[in-house]
């Protein structure tokens, strides 16, 4: 049987595809730490849970293809408030997480052969999304020592050409852990302007950053109206992952009239999650998302301790999200990460990171960084930079390094 060659040409999730090897290790009795998902340990708030068992309608039936009302005038209000930005109930669309407002953004404005500037190292699935459309992603070099910043027009504007068609940039960064700070914000917005471009603004970490930043948005551009498209998320503001409700949102009447033929073909994003999405942004307040910010504040903490410990390890310590890029004394990551599988164990433990060449698009890059997501207890965090410690060490003993 053939398969489409866009599909064939995408790799499995390098955040993903160890699991099988994690199966295997705990069949062995071997307990695996985590650090390759960003699947925060935090609770959910109750506000969700409480407002899916209070749904009385008699039959759950199809929500409105752009979304459930609560649930629009809910994000709505949420951006006037904490952000400072109005919109319109028809600037948002929901859909099944932040993944889903990729792919449809992706499909309206790709034809094969079109490319996207993306930052990197960057959240390997946009690859996937942009493949599968026949898209490109041309990336935009970017080095820890100076905080992976790329934000200058002579690092992007020698990238343009006529098959671009966006710009791509998450903020806080995944996996960088890099905030763009206003200025940078406004030079990509003019830059978006100036060429023609979309600009694709993934914004789903926005509270969660270190330096006592105000909270943004690209949206914050309105002279850049037309170009900007932000996509957003309950699943990490909220550590609610398995609601699978995001947003689509631009005040690009052009581009939501084309959004609105794929969300009408896949019917709607699912009720009792708007509901609960809904409910979630009623509940948020400033405490709640200080608290937040400050847990993982100690978590970072706790893994910038671990690595400083760790012989040949370089990083830049992150700026916002829950993640940061490491370089390791190492020939290559992966097969590292197979030997702390299927062979490293101390006490009965071993740890799990995610390899940091599916970050990349540069071929040959990152083969020898991973990508932590510091998103459990500070004592396990120690714990499993400990283990990456002693794996590396038991790794090159071995290899004669």
């Amino acid at each position: 049987m053939k398969f489409s060659s866009k599909i064939e040409a995408c790799e499995l999730s390098p955040i993903r595809k160890f699991h099988p090897y994690v199966v295997a290790a705990e069949a062995k009795g071997r307990k695996v730490l985590h650090l390759n998902i960003g699947q925060p340990d935090i609770e959910t708030p109750k506000a969700f849970f409480d407002a899916v068992k209070q749904f009385a309608d008699p039959v759950l039936e199809y929500a409105p293809s752009t979304g459930v009302e609560a649930y629009l005038e809910a994000v709505r209000d949420y951006y006037a408030q904490a952000v400072g930005i109005r919109l319109e109930l028809g600037d948002i669309m929901a859909t099944y997480g932040g993944s889903e407002a990729l792919q449809i953004v992706m499909a309206c404005i790709l034809e094969d052969g079109d490319e996207i500037l993306v930052p990197e190292p960057f959240y390997p699935n946009y690859t996937t999304f942009i493949g599968v459309t026949g898209g490109v992603v041309r990336p935009i070099p970017t080095e820890p020592e100076n905080g992976y910043r790329f934000a200058r027009r002579e690092r992007i504007e020698p990238l343009i050409n006529r098959h671009t068609r966006a710009i791509l940039v998450t903020n806080p960064g995944n996996p960088t852990g890099t905030v763009l700070s206003r200025e940078e914000l406004r030079l990509l917005a003019d830059i978006a302007k100036e060429h023609g471009l979309f600009l694709i603004s993934d914004e789903v970490y926005r509270e969660i950053v270190y330096g006592g930043e105000a909270l943004s948005s690209m949206l914050e551009y309105e002279d850049a109206a037309e170009n900007v498209v932000v996509i957003d998320s309950v699943s990490k503001r909220f550590s609610s992952c398995g609601a699978r409700v995001g947003a689509m949102i631009s005040r690009n009447k052009d581009l939501m009239t084309q959004a609105m033929k794929i969300c009408q073909g896949r019917l709607c994003a699912a009720t009792l999650d708007q509901v609960g999405a809904a409910a979630l942004y009623r509940f948020m307040t400033p405490a709640y998302c200080a608290g937040v910010r400050d847990e993982y504040a100690r978590r970072k903490d706790a893994v910038v301790e671990g690595l400083q410990k760790i012989p040949g390890v370089r990083f830049s310590r992150p700026e916002g999200a829950f993640y940061v890029m490491a370089t390791l004394p190492v020939d290559d990551t992966e097969k590292l990460q197979y030997f702390l599988l299927e062979e490293f164990e101390d006490r009965g433990e071993t740890v799990m990171y995610a390899p940091g060449e599916g970050f990349y698009g540069t071929p040959g890059k990152g083969r020898n960084e991973i990508r932590i997501a510091y998103v459990t207890n500070p004592a396990e965090l120690t714990r499993a930079i400990e283990l990456l410690g002693l794996g590396i060490e038991a790794y090159n003993r071995k290899n004669g390094r």
